[in-house]
């Protein structure tokens, strides 16, 4: 399987997504019920016979009314928390003080939440308070955007539109619910949430939300980087992260939450490029698309050339980028930890970003390929091509894999022969030196090190023997030199 296999030519990845080329009305309409799976309305009967609604709500009806397949339920009702796990054997009180309870039935596990309403996110992470309701219709009102409002009557299968979201999915839009000011005084994180349901959803955002956006972008940094990081990778793994990003950028968000990604606004490259450092970012992130579903691909691509403002030169005719890679690797670290992103990711992401500037030619030689996989880890490869695929569409519309094509074979023929490429690859270990006569200590370490540059250059040199010779020649040598 060839490293960059994860790559989709254009034609394909156009075939894939010509669904966002047709109108919207043709999901919407006659789409009035919800098909109910068997088990939520045996899950909906145990309510309606204690005299409680259940309705879903959220994500799986705007879905549907797109056309979208989306199995993840969310519930709601008026039954308190407390009452709802009297209805229950199994009930998992995973946000109990805000109204939502997990419920364990016949091995699914179902969120509901009790219709509420809610004051202003002071800490970035709750509400200051919540009040239970009775009535679905306030419940509705206050949720974020209209096109998230929908609930369905589990009694009927009907769905229901108290605010105009019907409307706003034939138009493509993302429009606040009421006073958007008022929506994202409530949560900061709404704003990027209309950023990255853009991006999911191809839609555009209303002037007048897009106006609010910008007008309350600084509530933003009360919000913990968990729940920012959270919608972030949601927007960079959507089909359309350009568009959201590009709205990031235009709401004055993208400061904020990633400012050493903004920071290459406005920085021009010339040469071959013909945008911007932070454009040509955003536009490496959408060509990903077509290439890669993996988050840490997706991440680098949009990441790859942040340390480029900070190393930028002028010159006549282009200007230059030493050790962009580098010092973009430091800057991932950083941004990557500040958004609690795991270890692997940070590990991985930076990674990709150091590599990006590899180059490739024809006259390396096999000691050369060794190295480069060496430093890049084989099982990484495949995620640096992909990279380095979605950074030639960006620059040039469409790659040129002919040179990677040609480091595929010969990665694949030194995969085959089994050389060492790592220092447990060789043929010996610390114990094997340690019983040669060999201190533990830095020294072995040093000569384990001097073991694995000798058999990248000459992988016949990778026997017992001749590295137990070779150790103790260094070891002697060293002996002599101190």
């Amino acid at each position: 399987m060839p490293f960059y296999s994860e790559y989709v030519f254009m034609t394909t990845f156009m075939a894939r997504f010509s669904v966002d080329l047709l109108p919207l009305s043709r999901y919407c309409h006659g789409m009035q019920q919800f098909p109910i799976p068997s088990v939520i309305r045996r899950f909906s009967q145990q309510f309606s016979q204690a005299g409680f609604s259940l309705y879903i709500v959220g994500g799986a009806v705007r879905d549907h009314l797109l056309g979208i397949e989306n199995e993840d339920f969310d519930f709601t009702t008026d039954a308190k928390p407390e009452e709802v796990m009297q209805l229950f054997n199994a009930v998992i009180p995973t946000g109990i003080d805000h109204g939502t309870v997990t419920v364990r039935f016949e091995k699914h596990s179902f969120e509901v939440t009790t219709f509420r309403s809610e004051g202003s996110y002071q800490d970035g992470r709750h509400p200051s308070s919540v009040t239970f309701l009775t009535n679905l219709e306030e419940d509705l009102k206050r949720r974020d955007f209209t096109i998230n409002a929908f609930a369905v009557d589990l009694n009927d299968s009907k769905i229901i539109d108290l605010n105009g979201g019907k409307k706003d999915l034939k138009q493509r839009t993302i429009k606040a619910i009421g006073d958007p000011r008022e929506r994202f005084e409530e949560d900061g994180l709404r704003i990027l949430r209309a950023c990255r349901f853009a991006g999911k959803l191809n839609f555009n955002i209303t002037e007048d939300t897009l106006k609010a956006m910008h007008a309350c972008r600084e509530n933003l940094r009360n919000v913990s980087g968990e729940r920012i990081r959270d919608e972030l990778f949601r927007l960079v793994l959507s089909d359309h992260p350009e568009m959201g990003l590009n709205y990031m950028r235009e709401c004055g968000i993208l400061p904020i939450i990633l400012p050493e990604l903004a920071a290459g606004d406005q920085i021009d490259q010339k040469g071959m490029h013909h945008e911007d450092v932070l454009s040509h970012a955003i536009s490496t992130c959408q060509a990903s698309v077509a290439i890669s579903n993996r988050l840490e691909v997706r991440l680098a691509a949009l990441l790859h050339d942040i340390g480029k403002s900070e190393v930028m030169e002028e010159g006549e005719t282009r200007n230059t980028f030493y050790n962009h890679d580098l010092v973009g690797e430091k800057l991932t670290i950083s941004l990557l930890k500040r958004l609690k992103a795991s270890n692997d990711q940070i590990r991985l992401v930076s990674l990709l970003v150091r590599h990006h500037m590899f180059s490739y030619q024809s006259n390396w030689s096999d000691s050369a390929v060794r190295r480069f996989l060496t430093r890049v880890g084989k099982e990484h490869v495949g995620m640096l091509f992909s990279l380095r695929i979605a950074d030639q569409i960006a620059i040039h519309g469409k790659p040129d894999i002919r040179l990677l094509e040609e480091l595929e074979q010969r990665i694949k023929s030194i995969l085959d022969a089994q050389d060492a490429l790592s220092i447990k690859d060789l043929a010996v270990n610390g114990n094997d030196l340690m019983q040669a006569g060999i201190p533990k200590g830095k020294q072995l370490g040093k000569i384990l090190e001097y073991l694995l540059e000798t058999v990248l250059d000459d992988p016949k040199q990778n026997t017992r023997e001749q590295l137990l010779e070779i150790a103790k020649h260094y070891q002697s040598l060293s002996n002599f030199t101190n």
